[in-house]
């Protein structure tokens, strides 16, 4: 560390030492922009002390690929250059930096005019040369030093570990966030000793990373816990709810823009109707700006968008979720015109009040890029534990206003006898 660095105080790694050039990054308008993304979308309505944001998880990635890297340097001496080890830890902090508002929530085409995935807009906001953040870059590691963090991002450099680091199914995105997560939902569901995790940790010999026999019992420790956190807080029920809500409110705001029936702010606009969407542009979207527009399609006269976001805004009246365990695809289609009508006979909207999400997770994937020990061996080969929880997640939440839910579960009971 330099003697400009500073530290931040942080609730999940208590002291977070910047050194001046990730100072420098920081400090751009860029990634200071992440202050306004929610790590966790609409995660709050649920957990309402799940606040915490993409800049704050950008920051203690970046922490833990330190950490990590100095115990690399230790066990295996002399494999990461400092040069690489610099870049590693720029991967690290800039991963999450092309996240839209919402995070997750709204990356899909339904809401934006052409649909870009978080990391292809990354990748175009570190290319845009008029952009601070890449100006920061190009400063501090010139631009062979650009096109090297690139390799390390996309998982094209020489050097396989340097991108395991940033992004595998062990890498410091995922240890900080589920970290930070549990943390600020206070879900007590399972932990991990993330530095028991490091200790265990080599370069193998195909310079990927590898674990040591005596890391295994950690790393399923961290592998429950994400199982756990994907079924216990990501996939809540009311998370998934929200989250379609909110699309809903803006696919609504996106019809009525291109017909001429509404006007929002010049931003929102751009989001929803530009196809060509810029860098600046889209940098300039986030949480504040969704949140603002939602709160004025409360009053608007539209019934559709006034609904959507009014169920947001009060939480009075919200739909509820159908209490079928195990409800599969061929169920809800064999009974889904039934709860349509069972909808319109109580006079909801068939269509809209049928609220459909598909929650698809895959388990453990030993087979691309699993976690591996010293030996060879995917950790699933070696640990019982490790391989029951391989199997994909794929299950189907349906949500209908309250007064009709007893019915459409009779309907889909009904339906799942008949398969």
């Amino acid at each position: 560390m330099t003697g400009h660095s500073r530290v931040v105080r942080d609730n999940v790694h208590r002291d977070i030492e910047l050194t001046d050039d990730i100072s420098r990054l920081v400090d751009t308008r860029t990634f200071q922009r992440l202050r306004d993304i929610k790590q966790l979308a609409t995660c709050h309505y649920v957990f309402p002390t799940a606040t915490h944001t993409r800049f704050v998880h950008s920051l203690g990635a970046q922490h833990l690929a330190g950490v990590l890297l100095e115990h690399l340097e230790t066990v295996d001496p002399g494999r990461i250059t400092p040069e690489d080890s610099r870049l590693v830890r720029y991967a690290a902090l800039l991963h999450d930096i092309g996240h839209p508002p919402f995070s997750h929530a709204l990356e899909s085409d339904k809401v934006f005019a052409h649909y870009k995935h978080h990391e292809a807009w990354g990748r175009m906001i570190l290319e845009d040369p008029e952009n601070d953040l890449r100006q920061a870059l190009v400063e501090l590691v010139g631009e062979e030093g650009l096109a090297r963090l690139f390799t390390i991002l996309d998982g094209t450099c020489d050097f396989p570990v340097l991108h395991d680091i940033v992004s595998s199914q062990l890498d410091v995105d995922r240890l900080d966030y589920l970290m930070r997560d549990q943390i600020n939902t206070g879900a007590k569901i399972g932990t991990f000793d993330v530095f028991r995790i490091f200790r265990a940790m080599r370069i193998g010999d195909d310079g990927h990373l590898t674990i040591s026999r005596g890391g295994v019992a950690e790393v399923e420790s961290y592998l429950i816990m994400r199982y756990h956190m994907y079924h216990n807080v990501y996939f809540h029920k009311l998370n998934m709810l929200t989250t379609a809500y909110v699309i809903r409110a803006l696919v609504r705001a996106r019809e009525l823009v291109v017909a001429g029936e509404m006007t929002v702010s010049r931003r929102m606009e751009r989001m929803l109707t530009d196809e060509n969407l810029s860098v600046k542009d889209y940098l300039a979207l986030t949480d504040s700006l969704i949140y603002a527009e939602l709160s004025a399609f409360v009053t608007h006269p539209d019934p559709v968008l006034s609904k959507w976001s009014g169920l947001l805004a009060s939480r009075t009246g919200m739909h509820k979720r159908v209490r079928v365990r195990d409800l599969t695809e061929v169920a809800f289609w064999g009974a889904q015109n039934n709860i349509k009508q069972i909808l319109a006979d109580a006079g909801h909207h068939p269509d809209e009040d049928m609220i459909v999400t598909r929650v698809s997770k895959e388990g453990y994937r030993p087979y691309t890029g699993g976690i591996r020990l010293e030996d060879g061996r995917d950790i699933s080969e070696v640990s019982p534990m490790v391989a029951s929880i391989t199997a994909p997640l794929n299950d189907i939440m349906l949500f209908v206003p309250e007064d009709c839910r007893e019915a459409a579960e009779n309907a889909i009971q009904s339906a799942m006898v008949g398969e």
